[in-house]
């Protein structure tokens, strides 16, 4: 199919997910093999002082039981642990967990080599115009930004 014929939705989910195939692939290279997708649709919403379900439900887009089974996966993997709130006694947090914390850089180093390559492809004028682009339609397609 012709790019002009591509709207732009799939010309932006089309490289996302090639640099999420890559970072999933060297995950489970490193030893990250349980470690899915879905999974890190939340994980990625875990604030550094940790974040309610509920907050982490709305954030990622799915409902509280798919959030909780998520979340669920995640703690029985040693990825993230629910910890007291200490805003509120009743309430619980998912933090990330020692396991999660040494997941991130393996998938850091996968995102900058990839942007790296994508860089080198597109000249750095024109990533750092695609940045901005980005950046700019986040302000009015993200609303945790």
């Amino acid at each position: 199919m012709p790019e002009e014929q591509l709207n732009v939705g799939l010309l932006l989910f089309i490289p996302y997910r090639a640099m999420e195939s890559r970072v999933f692939a060297e995950l489970a290279e490193a030893g990250y093999a349980d470690f899915t997708p879905a999974q890190a649709r939340v994980f990625q919403r875990i604030g550094p002082d940790g974040t309610r379900l509920t907050e982490l439900a709305e954030a990622a887009g799915v409902t509280k039981q798919t959030a909780g089974f998520l979340v669920d996966q995640l703690e029985k993997a040693g990825y993230v642990e629910r910890v007291p709130d200490p805003r509120d006694a009743r309430a619980r947090l998912v933090r990330i967990a020692k396991r999660g914390h040494e997941a991130i850089p393996v998938a850091a180093q996968v995102v900058a080599r990839v942007e790296a390559e994508w860089t080198a492809h597109l000249g750095k004028r024109r990533m750092a115009q695609l940045k901005e682009i980005l950046g700019d339609l986040r302000s009015i397609t993200d609303p945790y930004a």
